[in-house]
């Protein structure tokens, strides 16, 4: 068996694409002016600041470029839109927040910080299939609320959320409403005006575009107070020389994933369909959310008797670099919050796998992880005792040894 190279962890970040690199390789090098300075070379920089904004703002559907604020990813645009709400909710007495219990950490964790200063947080629970709907948020909302804050598409499970639904809602009771999307846009039809998001958060680097650049979407007549400051760049909200080349790139990235995004989606949910299949015919496998509803590249499965570390670590022998949930908790032996939210047992929380297809998947990578895949976890179930006790029990055992490499 020849050993290749598949990148399956696009959820986490993607290649910068042709397209990005290109858009930023002039404000690396010779138009580096500075966006605020009058003199021409400055000024170069200022309109591709400019077009970048209009560009990411036509991709939501925004009314205007205004709209878009640059950011330096997607957790410091989850940090602004949830602080900047709270701070404006406080001044009118109003200091209740309405989530759901598997946001990312970068929602989670600053609605924990708020609690700290006095603020009170409502954690809806989602259903088995990683859903929560309309109806409870409807059910949440109180006369204090001034935030709802539910993530678009999720991004261990790649569940999508009601979001028009919550966000009429919202915008009937008169409560913001902000959507983290940072592994929706681009993947998924967004209408910010359609769809009464008042607060929208994006990251580049999960659309082609480099680490290091966001954005965050505020309705024209919500006025956030600042987040850094010190100077007049982002309508003096957030001081600090813009990232030029950065914003370029994610201005081109977010116009060329939107203008591909139905050809690429029907390609990658073809190999997406195709790998699931393969893979719940492992015994004890199962897929994790909804398999209808979620992102066209999402897979998310567990397998018991499996740790997802010793999973990892194997597939990475063999090339293939996936990973166990959330980047931005690797390294945390507890399992999933996702996967718990979801109800599962430890016995399969324990041993998740997310593989995130993008549009440089081929089929002949889905096919040798459909090759290794199953032998790496029946190896590993070999040497585990707890599965030799289930194997014995359900009389599953030959197929350990059957597909031991």
């Amino acid at each position: 068996m020849e050993k290749r190279f598949v990148y399956a962890d696009n959820a986490a970040t993607t290649r910068v694409s042709k397209t990005a690199l290109d858009a930023a390789m002039p404000f690396l090098t010779e138009s580096f002016g500075n966006p605020s300075s009058i003199y021409s070379l400055g000024q170069k920089s200022a309109k591709a600041v400019l077009k970048a904004r209009q560009d990411t703002a036509a991709a939501l559907g925004a009314e205007r470029a205004g709209e878009i604020y640059f950011t330096g990813g997607g957790s410091e645009a989850d940090n602004w839109a949830i602080k900047g709400a709270a701070e404006l909710g406080a001044a009118q007495g109003r200091r209740h927040i309405i989530t759901t219990n598997f946001e990312h950490h970068a929602v989670l964790n600053t609605c924990a910080y708020l609690q700290k200063h006095g603020f009170e947080v409502t954690y809806l629970p989602v259903d088995e299939n990683g859903f929560v709907t309309a109806a409870q948020v409807e059910k949440a909302l109180r006369e204090d609320t001034c935030l709802v804050t539910v993530m678009y598409a999720n991004n261990e499970i790649g569940t999508i959320q009601p979001i028009a639904d919550i966000g009429s809602l919202c915008r009937s009771r008169g409560v913001l409403f902000h959507t983290d999307a940072v592994q929706a846009v681009g993947h998924v039809d967004i209408n910010v005006r359609e769809q009464n998001i008042d607060m929208l958060s994006l990251s580049g680097h999960k659309l082609h575009a480099p680490k290091g650049i966001g954005a965050l979407y505020c309705k024209k007549d919500i006025i956030l107070p600042s987040l850094i400051h010190g100077g007049s760049q982002e309508r003096g909200r957030r001081a600090g020389t813009e990232n030029v080349a950065g914003i370029a790139a994610l201005g081109a990235a977010i116009t060329e994933a939107v203008g591909s995004m139905a050809e690429n989606n029907g390609r990658v949910l073809r190999l997406r369909e195709r790998l699931i299949d393969s893979i719940l015919e492992i015994p004890q496998s199962r897929l994790n959310g909804s398999r209808s509803n979620r992102l066209a590249g999402n897979i998310n499965v567990s397998f018991k008797g499996v740790e997802g570390e010793s999973l990892l670590l194997t597939l990475d022998m063999y090339g293939v670099s996936a990973s166990s949930g959330s980047a931005c908790t690797s390294g945390s032996l507890d399992p999933s919050h996702v996967l718990k939210a979801l109800g599962l047992p430890d016995a399969f929380a324990y041993g998740s796998l997310r593989l995130t297809l993008g549009d440089e998947n081929t089929d002949e990578e889905v096919d040798y992880i459909t090759e290794i895949l199953p032998k790496i976890v029946a190896k590993l179930r070999s040497m585990s005792p707890y599965w030799d006790k289930l194997c014995k029990a359900e009389g599953i055992y030959d197929y350990v040894k059957d597909m031991e490499f």
